[in-house]
């Protein structure tokens, strides 16, 4: 396939509004690749080239790639930048420029040539660098058009602008693959028993997913070994899994009546980090599957010391620690930590401990499938005390006061609350469900728990806010079954003008002309914005609404804190979740 005929997929991807349309585009596409395409594609849609989890970052900034476009086009550099101050979108700057140059390129550049290309300019390094890799974006720039140009020069900039989301891709591979042909109008026309064959189906391609965290494995591996294959793809060191999450429940009552006898842990309000070690080799994974290894060394160097076994996979959550009051410290503190420098004098100021809370792997057998009692027997003898590492492994509890006493003196400590599990439960790679059940500080009654919101678009400012260019946000939940993103409420409260200031910057990147496919709103905001920036809000109660297509809204919101460098959108709080807390809100 030509870089010029993808394009021409990607053009249509980013113009469509329906996400029906985004699977009928993305199966019309990946039927026409080749096998030694597929894993390709699959990444260049989500604007990379490699695995999320690859620390293979194209690394190169607005301003080194107008510095490439200015030098295929013939103009300066500035004009570009101007331009690009103007309509927000340095492929749009490039396709102008492309239409309105004579020379009209050949077009025969592959998908695998782009793709290569891009990675080469991922691993440049040392003298000289900046200079090959606008060079190198140059030439590529100037083998492509008009089209060509617009998408290619969003890739280094990590900005695709598709609206397509890793659900949306795994669809299109079942419709093309796994014998569903009518996925588009399956409501329509597939018997109940094609319906439940189909997401039997999809759910093990989603399953393999969660395991392996890489689309372009999942793809390359459904086109050379059929579904067989994919099913064993196994838990491997070295490829993040996506975290387990937890379902709410109001009290103590609640737990012990729907779950029994349960193991908690603290919950701990700092970072997600999943640790894999093989040998005397450390990798560190966020919860957005991105490696911080770098960030985190006295937690890889704990790794080294404390860890009893060559290979082992644990799920973890590190936490800012005062040695002096032995405290706990807030979350804005803790995130400080998460940068890519003064790396050494951040980490003398806010020290790390490691929460282990999960083994999922250990010398070459996957625990994931294990009991959760198991798996915590395997924990206990798999680190070493230590001042970095501590094994969190609760206590089990089937009595409503000692969960209450313990819920109680979680709170004290400024701890969020607990995490209650069932014993019995295996570790469900990216599953939100009643095995693993979140208790809160204020779960019991009004609402006082926070959300976890999803900013979809934004109205200008008026009056004193007019000059931050952004008034009220525009916020949604995710709805996990329709893989979309559905609104929820309007926020003008909780900001500082420094915040207010900020957003437009933040959201800059992801800004589009139209409403993205996964956004499904009956408000119009002045501005699109991609589901990517996640927040957290608090609200006075959750009540019907028939204006947010959630059919709830949040009433009186106000912004607590960013939460999107720590949670990805689809992490965020689901419509289910808020169907629940509206059930359970008024209940004492």
């Amino acid at each position: 396939m030509t870089f010029s005929e993808l394009a021409q997929y990607l053009e249509k991807l980013e113009q469509t509004s329906s996400r029906l349309a985004l699977i009928d585009i993305l199966s019309e596409l990946f039927s026409q690749v080749s096998f030694d395409e597929i894993g390709h594609v699959s990444y260049l849609i989500q604007g990379r080239v490699a695995p999320f989890f690859e620390p293979l970052e194209i690394g190169m900034s607005e301003k080194l790639v107008a510095a490439s476009i200015a030098r295929v086009y013939g103009i300066d550099k500035e004009n570009v930048l101007k331009e690009y101050g103007k309509v927000g979108d340095l492929g749009l700057v490039a396709q102008k420029l492309n239409e309105q140059t004579s020379k009209r390129a050949k077009e025969k550049l592959t998908v695998n040539e782009v793709f290569e290309t891009l990675r080469s300019i991922a691993k440049m390094s040392g003298e000289g660098t900046v200079e090959k890799k606008v060079s190198t974006l140059a030439e590529l720039l100037k083998k492509v058009g008009a089209v060509g140009a617009k998408h290619l020069v969003r890739i280094p900039l990590g900005v695709s602008r598709l609206g397509v989301g890793d659900p949306t891709i795994l669809d299109a591979f079942a419709k093309l693959k796994l014998g569903d042909k009518n996925l588009s109008l399956r409501s329509r026309t597939l018997t109940s028993d094609q319906r439940s064959e189909h997401k039997s189906k999809r759910k093990l391609l989603e399953g393999a997913y969660n395991r392996t965290s890489d689309l372009g494995l999942i793809g390359e591996t459904l086109w050379s070994k059929g579904l067989a294959g994919v099913e064993k793809l196994a838990v491997t060191v070295g490829r993040p899994i996506r975290s387990q999450l937890a379902e709410r429940l109001p009290t103590p009552e609640k737990v012990i009546e729907k779950l029994g006898e349960v193991n908690v842990q603290r919950k701990l309000d700092g970072f997600r980090v999943q640790i894999h070690k093989e040998g005397d080799s450390v990798r560190l994974f966020s919860r957005n599957l991105e490696e911080t290894t770098p960030m985190f060394p006295e937690i890889a160097e704990g790794v080294r010391k404390q860890i009893k076994a060559k290979s082992v996979i644990l799920d973890c959550e590190a936490i800012g620690f005062n040695p002096i009051s032995d405290e706990f410290l807030p979350f804005q503190e803790t995130t400080q930590r998460r940068r890519k420098y003064g790396i050494d004098e951040m980490a003398k100021k806010i020290p790390l401990k490691a929460f282990c809370f999960d083994v999922l792997y250990k010398d070459g057998k996957s625990l994931i499938d294990s009991e959760l009692k198991e798996r915590l027997k395997i924990l206990e003898k798999t680190v070493e005390q230590g001042t970095v590492l501590m094994v969190e492994e609760g206590e089990t509890v089937k009595d409503t006061k000692k969960l209450q006493d313990m819920l109680d003196d979680a709170i004290s400590k400024g701890l969020e609350g607990l995490v209650v599990k069932r014993l019995d439960s295996k570790y469900e790679a990216g599953a939100r469900n009643f095995n693993w059940v979140k208790l809160k500080r204020h779960s019991n009654g009004e609402l006082k728990d926070t959300i976890d919101c999803v900013i979809l678009g934004y109205a200008f400012g008026k009056g004193k806010r007019a000059e931050f260019g952004a008034g009220a946000l525009l916020v949604g939940v995710y709805d996990q079954d329709k893989d979309m993103f559905v609104t929820v409420s309007k926020i003008g409260t909780g900001l500082t003008d420094e915040e207010w200031r900020s957003i437009e910057v933040q959201s800059a990147k992801f800004k589009v002309q139209n409403k993205p496919a996964r956004i499904e709103s009956k408000i119009i905001p002045s501005v699109w914005v991609e589901p990517k920036i996640v927040i957290e809000v608090l609200a006075d109660e959750i009540t019907k609404s028939p204006l947010h297509t959630a059919g709830l809204a949040l009433r009186f919101p106000r912004l607590v804190k960013f939460r999107e460098e720590d949670k990805k959108p689809e992490d965020a709080t689901t419509l289910k979740e808020l169907e629940e807390m509206y059930g359970l809100q008024f209940k004492k």
